[in-house]
């Protein structure tokens, strides 16, 4: 921990929100464009869907609901607006195509929610905050890439919509280290906790014991 982190840290930024009482897992953008390597967006992001997997059959145990999300055009140079003009590869984004298909390797299931989406934040633009409400969730649990992009964005509006906030620290990815480190430090002091997906998998298992012992 550097000294600037540690200063900041006992002014009182980065204490622990904690899980409510009815999580949600989010996979952001594990889509074929970005967990591609050869292609313009993508990286390798193997180990980070392995984990997510992990966290997708501790959260079903749980009985939690899963969303995925994917970023999808039918006219990008149109419904991209200005941010096309900053990342070229969204053009590739088109609905239908191979690119914005969610990678295979992921354990999916058919009662897995889709999230279509246009921008960065899974809230923005679409009725994510709506649909979760009127399932009672409290917590919303994080996935999926890139750190310093969808996933930040997404955490940042997750915390001002009032969810508890989880970042899944080692199955969430970006094409630059620095930038995923920076944002993982930045979130955990101010939008969400920083979690390892041991640490979330221990505390779904708990959830899930509880709702047997309540059956």
């Amino acid at each position: 921990m550097t000294a600037a982190l540690e200063r900041v840290q006992k002014r009182g930024f980065g204490s622990r929100m904690g899980f409510g009482a009815a999580p949600a897992l989010l996979v952001v953008d594990f889509i074929r464009a970005f967990t591609a390597p050869d292609h313009r967006l993508g990286s390798d992001v193997s180990a980070e869907i392995e984990q997510t997997n992990r966290l997708l059959s501790t959260v079903r145990a749980a009985g939690a609901p899963v969303y995925f999300s994917t970023v999808e055009y039918d006219d990008p140079a149109r419904e991209a607006g200005v941010w096309i003009h900053k990342i070229a590869g969204l053009a590739d984004l088109v609905t239908g195509s191979e690119a914005v298909a969610l990678d295979s390797r992921l354990d999916r299931s058919g009662a897995d929610r889709i999230l279509r989406k246009r921008f960065a934040s899974c809230f923005f633009g679409t009725l994510l905050a709506d649909d979760l409400r009127r399932s009672g969730i409290d917590t919303v649990i994080i996935a999926g890439c890139t750190t310093s992009g969808c996933v930040r964005a997404t955490a940042v509006d997750a915390c001002q919509h009032g969810f508890r906030t989880i970042v899944a620290r080692d199955a969430v990815a970006d094409r630059l280290l620095d930038a995923h480190e920076q944002s993982l430090t930045d979130i955990a002091l101010k939008y969400g906790d920083v979690l390892m997906v041991d640490e979330i998998a221990s505390h779904l298992g708990a959830l899930s014991r509880q709702g047997q012992r309540r059956a």
